[in-house]
């Protein structure tokens, strides 16, 4: 049942430019059981650091759902809302090296384990499940922290993504400008829908 909710997501977000717009329509559209959470401000960075430079950007358009009782989650990043410090790194980005309109989102679906819904304090998490970016997917397992407090529910992690794993090629002339494995971080406040 997650699953197809998660399909029906992904095809929205796809077509409906603000998360929030497309977290409004799910509402809408779909009888979601209890204890599940959406995302409402989100948080992705990313940096490289390569001897030449450093290059960061950050995305606050990502959406997610996540089951607070069966540890099922979902989240999808779109690709062209990162914002880079120069204009020029965020086309060449784009066009070169993410292929954006081709491979428009970065998703990942799986579940997220060793939840203590009775604990107040910060705790260590994993999550397990299919990451996809640049249209390759892989399996993974993401260590990260929970935070669930009276009505905060807040999950983050920072994760390498070794970019040739996803098929991201470097030209032979920028490799020392970026890094082969860049540092992603991710943070999602959720409320219960």
């Amino acid at each position: 049942m997650f699953v197809c909710r998660w399909k029906i997501y992904v095809t929205q977000v796809r077509r409906v430019r603000f998360a929030g717009c497309f977290l409004a329509s799910t509402l809408v559209h779909c009888n979601l059981f209890a204890q599940t959470h959406r995302s409402v401000e989100s948080h992705i960075r990313f940096f490289s650091s390569a001897p030449v430079e450093d290059i960061e950007a950050v995305n606050a358009a990502g959406a997610s759902l996540f089951n607070l009782s069966t540890g099922e989650i979902a989240f999808s990043i779109p690709i062209k809302e990162f914002r880079f410090e120069k204009t020029l790194m965020q086309e060449h980005f784009n066009e070169n090296y993410m292929e954006s309109d081709k491979y428009p989102t970065a998703t990942f679906q799986g579940l997220v384990k060793n939840i203590n819904t009775l604990q107040t304090n910060p705790q260590k998490v994993w999550a397990e499940g299919e990451m996809t970016i640049h249209g390759v997917s892989k399996n993974v397992r993401i260590e990260g922290e929970l935070i669930l407090q009276e009505r905060i529910l807040q999950i983050r992690s920072v994760f390498p993504v070794k970019l040739n794993d996803y098929n991201i090629k470097i030209p032979r002339l920028l490799f020392r400008n970026i890094a082969e494995v860049v540092e992603v971080t991710v943070l999602f406040d959720y409320e219960e829908m």
